[in-house]
């Protein structure tokens, strides 16, 4: 039996849904609007999970990025979601889930002109389990403070996601 292709939502200007696509075909150099998330993951020692990007990726394959991204499957509630992914990309449960920039959008351009256009609610929540990351999504990661990430973040803009680069910009992660 074939599973169900992942799909992702599209959406209107205003963040409606208005239909769904296979996620192996909505990154190109022509990306419609769809929905996301970004989660900025945070330990008992108060310290940010980053994780670098596999090489693999479509889209900014090897740079360093917030601790995990994904799509909302659709009618997905957003916090199962973020469970979802928290688990499939790092092998860990997540707790304590808030949201930080509920209203966060951007457009984006890769070096190989791959796009990323999407409505990306943005959200903070904590783990203490070990981070257990799947290649295919993760190449490394580390645990930092979020003051020396943002400095970086700051300093090296290039190294990091465009929209970890916005995100910092806009909120103390």
């Amino acid at each position: 039996m074939t599973p169900d292709p992942e799909l992702v939502v599209l959406v209107d200007e205003d963040g409606h849904p208005t239909g769904t696509v296979e996620k192996f075909a909505i990154h190109t150099n022509n990306t419609p609007l769809h929905l996301a998330f970004s989660c900025h993951v945070y330990n008992s020692a108060g310290e940010v999970l980053v994780t670098r990007r596999a090489l693999g990726k479509s889209a900014w394959p090897g740079v360093w990025t917030n601790s995990f991204c994904g799509h909302p499957a659709p009618g997905e509630a957003m916090v199962d979601a973020l469970r979802r992914r928290a688990q499939l990309e790092l092998g860990i449960t997540i707790s304590d889930i808030e949201s930080l920039l509920p209203d966060f959008r951007y457009r984006a351009v890769d070096a190989s002109g791959v796009v990323e256009n999407e409505i990306c609610p943005v959200y903070r929540a904590r783990t203490s389990d070990v981070v257990v990351a799947n290649p295919e999504e993760v190449a490394e990661w580390t645990w930092t403070d979020p003051v020396e990430l943002a400095r970086a973040v700051t300093d090296a803009p290039f190294a990091f996601s465009p929209w970890l680069v916005m995100q910092t910009a806009q909120l103390s992660v």
